[in-house]
């Protein structure tokens, strides 16, 4: 596709690692083995894929995936639903990676450009929907996380410096909008999600599979309830198994 082409519609870019024990879901050890966390994280990247996939479809949009390490980039390649272009993170930490995915998907003629994790299998289509939606007036839009950061974050047009702060700390939401608002941008938060990071995290997956309609990640749901996971998560565990 043309960068003429390419310009007529925005992008989302999911940003991924490859399934490997010692690198994925690193919180989630002890009490998961590093071989059973990445098995939860590979399930988790399937249903991101797939809902990133048919979002991208419905909305217009151009869907990328951003590897990392790059060296795991052919590996990701043939694990992603079919439309996926699929390039490695380029950059010295996060901060950097996800500049310079804004950066390269504008250049190739992309507006706006919507990152999202691959951590937040709960994260809804509706989301990237408002998302598109809110960047018709805002600059930036952001979905808060539970941890104090945020799950999924949208550029109308790159915006250099926005990401320039510390990315593993509890105030990473806080300082991201306090660069935005430094650089002149209009913001707006988009509806709160969650990262599946900890054993605690598996108690906001359980009672958000409670809801009328349960979150779309069936891989994830399947598999913690195949290996017995939601035991981890203590109290969550009857309300993982049971929709009411």
């Amino acid at each position: 596709m043309s960068a003429r082409e390419a310009g007529a519609r925005g992008a989302l870019v999911v940003f991924a690692k490859a399934p490997r024990p010692g690198t994925v879901k690193t919180r989630l050890c002890p009490p998961l083995t590093a071989e059973q966390a990445a098995e939860l994280y590979a399930c988790m990247l399937d249903d991101v894929l797939e809902l990133s996939a048919a979002a991208c479809a419905r909305l217009g949009l151009a869907p990328l995936l951003a590897v990392h390490p790059p060296d795991a980039e052919a590996e990701l390649a043939a694990r992603a639903p079919a439309g996926f272009r699929t390039t490695p993170q380029r950059g010295d930490g996060l901060a950097a990676r996800m500049e310079s995915a804004v950066a390269e998907a504008a250049k190739a003629g992309h507006a706006p450009v919507i990152l999202r994790g691959s951590d937040s299998p709960a994260l809804r289509g509706e989301l990237i929907e408002a998302a598109v939606a809110g960047l018709r007036g805002a600059d930036l839009v952001v979905a808060p996380g539970a941890d104090g950061g945020y799950d999924l974050v949208g550029l109308r047009a790159p915006a250099p410096g926005v990401f320039d702060h510390p990315m593993s700390t509890g105030s990473v939401l806080e300082d991201t909008l306090a660069n935005a608002r430094r650089l002149g941008l209009h913001c707006a938060l988009l509806a709160p999600t969650f990262d599946l990071d900890t054993v605690a995290d598996l108690a906001r997956l359980a009672a958000a599979r409670r809801e009328a309609e349960p979150p779309p990640c069936p891989r994830t749901l399947a598999h913690l309830d195949r290996h017995g996971l939601w035991e981890l998560g203590g109290n969550c565990a009857e309300i993982g198994h049971h929709r009411h």
